[in-house]
């Protein structure tokens, strides 16, 4: 009688294994076998990290070997068990792979199907076009859209990380506890000593060095050395955490009265301020999406404040980007002066931690949350609802969205819910970072989100005018790699343009896209439909990028800008100067965040800026979605150009004082995961 030997992979996740009953049939062309009892209890198969193997007898040859239905029955308690694959030997002495890679709960069962990647196309047979549509049918009625708060992306529906489907949820909860986090990150850099002063003010701006010297690193230090520094107030719209609202002012805007004689002292070319502008010497950073924005009221006891500056700059002659007039309001007037460096020395300093502190508002809520956080979400819930396993874009894309889904829920439920942590110590909490979001919707489109196509329409690309933009130069190569190994991959499935336009669960996935995650926002210029391989290559490198490079970038370098308070304020909590010459260094510290708003702020940004415990790498795919050889090759060739912009970045940052490492590929985490 012909004999198949199956294996059987149990993950090493903690309590991955089982010791429930376990059932094992297989279904060939040629007929099914009868259900085999692989394990019950007390068998001790199937424990955590354990490979089992099994020979599963037939009457006659099953012939090639379609689906695999695993069924798991209770003996005592809930015991979920992660299955990472099943492979099969056939009497023929033939190995075909069923990968898996998910959570077994309760009394269910699952069907696989072999590793080859196919398109809807590619199934011929009733059964498996079956299970392709039982697939999908199930998973559409459990990952269904939500709308969290109006005019935002739409979001998963489940009210805490336990209402989530078990394959998404995290491996261990208590490990992306924000509370637990920020508690554990306060108490490991000793300023839990200062929370009983919640509310005093700090003596002046070494007093911050008594919750900062705990940790120190290159950056974080050099920023608290130099932070009141031009040049270092400059550097960081290129390569501090929020290095995306810098543009090329191309005109100074009405509402920015500058003139040549306020800026003159600045200018280094002998030339007029309109010559500079067109010679390309000028930028702007403008916080406009701030005016309006309410102020964070959940502490009767402090007022907290908000501005909308617009911030000049130049490029000097050792291009070098300086800040030369700053206004602290958008409708000018004469109680928003205009700032200059050749202002008394509070004046000028003050106006620049106000431009801070609104940067770090919109780093947080914009740059942040919503183009990374909850767009990542909307790729990862539709991803779910219309790809199935055995498609190839499932395959590619699955890795990349690894947490994220758990992550943002876990922040609705405990960070930025109504008096969530987000409220204890930054203005825009209470509601304010809300608004923020639906305000940004208008400029949240496809072609930003395109990291070529936006830098080149902020007037940013050229890297002889401007050398020094490494968010720029590293994020481009991260972007080509990228880019390359989608085409590598999309080349092996879609022969030709009119087979990307006949895949029905591809235009599903991207209709899902525009229609939820945008709203079905013809102004966002998602695509509604996908016509091309190129623009599917495009398409897909967008995804890819924004959940890993584009995080990373804006995620992990918050300990490092945003850990010296004065450097990225929080919360201000006295109201905008209105008129030169007042401004005292009490002023400025009464202004800066209190004693427990600087400890909140520094328990979150150390927790923020910190891997998950076994992070998967850009590049790593320890789960063998992919089985064919053809794209093994194509991820060795992926591997091998990230390899090269290691190398490349770590030999430009040798001996460097302000190194910049968001965008190495060793250090750029697959996906969105905390």
């Amino acid at each position: 009688m012909p004999s198949y030997t199956v294996t059987v992979a149990t993950g090493s996740q903690w309590f991955a294994g089982t010791d429930d009953y376990v059932y094992l049939s297989l279904e060939g062309t040629a007929g099914c076998s009868e259900r085999h009892l692989l394990d019950k209890p007390f068998y001790n198969d199937f424990e955590r990290g354990a490979v089992d193997s099994y020979d599963v007898t037939v009457e006659e040859d099953l012939g090639e070997i379609q689906l695999i239905k695993i069924e798991k029955r209770k003996y005592w308690y809930q015991d979920d068990w992660y299955l990472k694959y099943i492979t099969v030997k056939t009497p023929l002495g033939d190995y075909l792979e069923f990968p898996c890679y998910r959570w077994i709960t309760d009394e269910k069962e699952i069907v696989l199907r072999d590793g080859r990647a196919k398109l809807p196309r590619d199934d011929k047979t009733q059964i498996l076009k079956q299970h392709r549509r039982k697939e999908l049918e199930t998973r559409q009625k459990t990952y269904r859209w939500k709308e969290w708060h109006p005019g935002f992306p739409l979001s998963i529906d489940a009210h805490s990380h336990s209402d989530l489907p078990r394959d998404i949820q995290f491996d261990n909860e208590k490990g992306i506890d924000f509370i637990l986090n920020y508690s554990k990150a306060m108490e490991n850099l000793y300023v839990n000593r200062f929370m009983h002063m919640f509310q005093s003010s700090w003596s002046d701006f070494a007093d911050f060095e008594k919750i900062f010297v705990r940790i120190s690193n290159t950056i974080s230090e050099y920023v608290m050395q130099h932070w009141k520094e031009d040049f270092m107030f400059g550097y960081q719209f290129l390569n501090g955490c929020n290095p995306v609202l810098i543009r090329r002012c191309t005109e100074i805007p009405k509402k920015l009265p500058v003139t040549m004689d306020m800026v003159e002292c600045s200018l280094e070319r002998n030339l007029t301020l309109e010559e500079e502008v067109k010679q390309g010497n000028i930028f702007i950073v403008d916080y406009e999406l701030l005016d309006g924005v309410d102020a964070n009221k959940t502490d009767p006891c402090t007022i907290q404040y908000l501005a909308a500056p617009i911030c000049l700059l130049y490029k000097n002659l050792e291009n070098k980007i300086v800040p030369i007039a700053i206004q602290l309001g958008q409708k000018p007037g004469p109680d928003n002066p205009i700032f200059l460096p050749s202002d008394a020395t509070y004046d000028w300093l003050l106006a620049k931690i106000w431009v801070r502190s609104s940067d770090f508002h919109i780093h947080q809520t914009v740059t942040h949350l919503l183009r990374t956080h909850l767009v990542s979400e909307v790729f990862s819930i539709a991803m779910f609802r219309q790809l199935p396993a055995v498609h190839p874009l499932f395959k590619l894309l699955v890795p990349h969205m690894r947490f994220t889904i758990a992550i943002n829920t876990k922040a609705r439920e405990q960070l930025i819910c109504e008096c969530g942590l987000f409220d204890k110590a930054n203005a825009t909490g209470g509601g304010g970072h809300v608004q923020m979001v639906q305000k940004a919707m208008k400029d949240l489109t496809y072609s930003s989100l395109c990291f070529p196509e936006e830098i080149k329409a902020k007037g940013m690309d050229s890297k002889e005018d401007i050398p020094y933009y490494y968010y720029r130069d590293d994020g481009i190569k991260v972007w080509e790699a990228l880019k390359s190994f989608a085409e590598d991959v999309i080349h092996i499935y879609y022969e030709s343009d009119e087979v990307v336009c006949d895949d029905v669960e591809l235009q599903a996935f991207v209709k899902d896209i525009y229609v939820y995650g945008m709203r079905g926002v013809k102004a966002s210029g998602f695509p509604k439909m996908i016509r091309t391989r190129e623009k599917l290559a495009e398409y897909l490198t967008v995804i890819i990028f924004t959940t890993s490079a584009q995080h990373a970038a804006v995620n992990f370098g918050q300990y490092d800008w945003c850990s010296w308070i004065p450097n990225a304020p929080p919360t201000m909590r006295r109201p905008p100067p209105t008129e030169k010459g007042t401004v005292t260094i009490e002023q400025i510290v009464e202004s800066l965040p209190d004693r427990g708003r600087s400890c909140w702020h520094l328990g979150a940004v150390w927790a923020l800026s910190q891997f998950q415990d076994n992070e998967l790498f850009l590049g790593m795919y320890p789960d063998e979605h992919f089985v064919e050889k053809p794209v093994k090759e194509a991820m060795a060739k992926f591997r091998k150009n990230l390899d090269e912009i290691v190398n490349a970045i770590t030999e430009r940052n040798k001996n460097k004082k302000l190194p910049y490492y968001y965008l190495s590929p060793d250090r750029i985490p697959n996906s969105v995961a905390v």
